[in-house]
Parts: C-alpha cells; sequence; structure tokens
C-alpha cells in the first residue's frame, strides 16, 4: 500500500524488496499506530519509519500559508541526523515535501534560514534542537508524527534529561515510533511513558549486540 511517488523514488533507488523490520513496521505504521521497533543500525529501520511519514504527510493538506513541522525524528549525532535527512531526500523525491536536520558542532544561521523558509519534516539532535526552541525559532504544536531513533544510544550519551524536557512540548495526539537496538530498563520505562497501545516489532534478539562485540 505505498504510494506510487514514493515506489517510483525508490525504484529509481534499486530498493527491490523491504528488509524484515521494513517489511513489518511499514504496514504498521501506516495505519497510525504507536510503534515499538527493536532493531539495530544497519537493518533498514530508517525506511522503516521515513516511508511511512512521507505518505500521510503527502496525503495530507497542510492548509497553512507558513508549512509547520508536522514530523520530528530525534536521534543521538549529527553523523546519523545527516544520513536519515539524505534517506529522506531520497524516499521523498517525488513529492512536494521539504525536509531538513538541525544539529549541534556547526554554526546555526544556515540551519535557522532553512526553517524560516518553512519545513514539513524535522530531523534532529537534542541539543541543538531545545537551543533553537528556546530561541523561539521552533514550534513543535503542529508534530503529528514524533520518532525517537536509537534511543538506548540517547541513553549512553546523557541525553535522556533532553529528552524529557522535549516531551511535554509535543502534542498529546500524535503517532510515535520509537526505535533502540536494546531495551534496558530506563529505556523499557521511556517506551511506556511516551508510547500508546504500540505494536511491537523485533527483528534481532535483546543479545544481538553483545553476539556482534
Amino acid at each position: 500500500n505505498i504510494s506510487a511517488p514514493i515506489i517510483k523514488a525508490l525504484a529509481q533507488k534499486e530498493y527491490l524488496s523491504p528488509t524484515p523490520i521494513q517489511e513489518q513496521a511499514i504496514p504498521v505504521a501506516l495505519k497510525g499506530h504507536d510503534l515499538l521497533g527493536i532493531a539495530q543500525t544497519g537493518t533498514g529501520k530508517t525506511a522503516a519509519f521515513a516511508i511511512p511519514i512521507i505518505q500521510q504527510l503527502n496525503q495530507s493538506e497542510n492548509r497553512s500559508k507558513h508549512r509547520n513541522i508536522r514530523a520530528l525524528i530525534l536521534t543521538p549525532t549529527r553523523e546519523l541526523a545527516i544520513q536519515i535527512d539524505e534517506c529522506f531526500k531520497d524516499y521523498a523525491e517525488y513529492t512536494q515535501l521539504r525536509h531538513t536536520a538541525i544539529f549541534g558542532g556547526v554554526g546555526q544561521g544556515p540551519q535557522v534560514d532553512l526553517l524560516k523558509r518553512g519545513v514539513d519534516i524535522l530531523i534532529a539532535t537534542p541539543g541543538r534542537l531545545l537551543d533553537l526552541i528556546n530561541q523561539k525559532h521552533i514550534v513543535l504544536s503542529h508534530i503529528r508524527h514524533f520518532v525517537l531513533d536509537e534511543a538506548d544510544r540517547m541513553l549512553d550519551m546523557g541525553f535522556i534529561h533532553d529528552i524529557k524536557k522535549l516531551l511535554p512540548l509535543l502534542p498529546k495526539q500524535k503517532q510515535t515510533l520509537f526505535f533502540s537496538a536494546t531495551m534496558p530498563q530506563a529505556i523499557a520505562n521511556l517506551s511506556k511513558s511516551i508510547l500508546n497501545k504500540p505494536v511491537k516489532v523485533e527483528v534481532a534478539p535483546v543479545s544481538s549486540v553483545v553476539d556482534i562485540i
């Protein structure tokens, strides 16, 4: 049930068949359910959340004259933010949706300029996102889709407090997609606090990180 513009973009990238996480997660996300995904980097999980978000936003009208941020993807590192933004570029090529990534370690000027032009999908690291919210450059009240990616790495890098600051700023009515490679107790507790009747999708055993090491 993926729409024609996305299928066209995927075909151009020679995506022939879905990975296990994509096969399980995309139909769930397209139906609007919250999702708890246990999957590591490299399993194709970016497409598992990006494709449903692009499709749902592309099918709904943004009636505001100014584009509001309707999807937020929170990720722990600059490198991941750039990588996810590239994926959105690939999958949304034949739609009119705009997306951008914001992250620390670089000047905020160009990022703010892009935000002022209006974006539908924002990929962000927690620190820079909070900075730009505090400076009134970002408003989260129109968010309809929220992705928390690499949640266990967020915990390891000390971002859990930033996440807890962000959560009250998001609308209560939204779809939340939560991804983590492992489920330590703190992450399990966080997932329970933000997910509403989630569908669980797991493509690797919880101990797989140790096996790889």
